[in-house]
């Protein structure tokens, strides 16, 4: 299996290091522009840097990645441009930042939420691949049919994850079709949650609403939600994660997967983990995002305890009962 890693930055060279080590199971390394919205912070935002110091260090990363080989994929996967989202100046914009990213790095693809937006590449830049966010939620045929003459490839519904019947049905249509399929492997999400589209939209506006006198935090209905114990209890069916002991079981059905790196606090584990290892040893929720570890405290999912296998066409995780350990508070002094 290939994987889609997202770029994170930082001061020192170690990520992108160990994503050039890795480069011959590496598809490509996705990754944000300048100031646009996009699906997660806005990554050139640093303590530890100024913005020109942050821009010339992504650049000199992402120059580092293409030159060793590694392609591209540019990110417009907020869900919400606000006054933007149809204006001749925002489309002009995009249009000239994947102008640049193609000269100075090469792009061979772009993912995004945007309709509007996939429309504007198909018809300006016929050789890039336009891939449908995870951020869509397309699990059907007919989602993917709606749409087909504006994007290339899909990424696949979270909550199909484990379903190999769904994800066997849709690879049957994109193969007929001419499309792709791939799927994002670690996210920490809750399935079918009702608040995503809200936090979705929040994470598009995080600058405006940054500069705001706000009343309230919203960290996520998740968090709320796991501090209850019978609800950690069932969180790996809640969710749609695959362990890196899985992986082996979708050959054939995805080009890639998506590695959720642009936020995670050690991005070089999950690679490991994914990539190097195809297996981890403890908590299976520090390789996602969000990364609950903290959330569910003093308890502990130990990943190598939780039993996998398949039935009905589809993967169950069982033992979660015995890889739940209640800890010591102090074991997280060092988190």
């Amino acid at each position: 299996m290939k994987f889609s890693v997202g770029y994170q930055l930082f001061s020192d060279s170690e990520f992108i290091d160990k994503i050039a080590e890795y480069k011959e199971d590496i598809d490509e390394v996705y990754f944000s522009w300048a100031d646009f919205p996009n699906g997660r912070n806005n990554q050139i935002k640093r303590s530890d840097m100024t913005p020109l110091e942050a821009l010339e260090k992504m650049n000199a990363d992402l120059k580092k990645l293409s030159e060793s080989g590694i392609s591209m994929n540019l990110l417009f996967n907020a869900t919400c441009y606000g006054k933007d989202s149809q204006s001749r100046a925002f489309f002009e914009k995009v249009g000239d930042s994947i102008d640049l990213v193609q000269r100075r790095y090469g792009l061979k693809s772009v993912t995004t939420a945007s309709p509007l937006i996939a429309k504007f590449i198909k018809a300006n830049f016929s050789d890039v691949d336009v891939r449908a966010s995870v951020n869509m939620c397309i699990g059907t045929k007919e989602g993917m049919d709606y749409v087909k003459g504006s994007f290339d490839s899909f990424y696949l519904k979270r909550e199909l994850n484990r379903d190999f019947a769904a994800i066997k049905s849709l690879k049957t249509w994109c193969d007929e079709n001419g499309k792709k399929l791939y799927a994002l492997a670690n996210s920490g999400c809750l399935n079918n949650c009702s608040a995503h589209t809200f936090h979705d939209n929040l994470v598009s506006h995080e600058s405006e609403i940054s500069a705001m006198d706000n009343g309230y935090v919203f960290e996520g209905i998740c968090h709320g939600y796991l501090k209850d114990e019978e609800n950690i209890l069932k969180l790996p069916e809640i969710t749609n994660f695959i362990r890196p002991e899985d992986v082996h079981l979708y050959e054939g059905l995805f080009p890639a997967m998506k590695l959720a790196t642009r936020v995670n606090a050690d991005p070089i584990k999950i690679l490991d983990a994914y990539i190097k290892n195809k297996k981890f040893v403890g908590s299976v929720l520090s390789l996602l995002e969000p990364n609950h570890t903290m959330t569910i405290r003093p308890y502990f999912y130990e990943n190598s305890l939780i039993e996998s296998k398949t039935e009905n066409d589809k993967l169950i995780y069982q033992g979660t009962e015995k890889a739940l350990i209640k800890l010591e508070e102090d074991v997280y002094a060092n988190e």
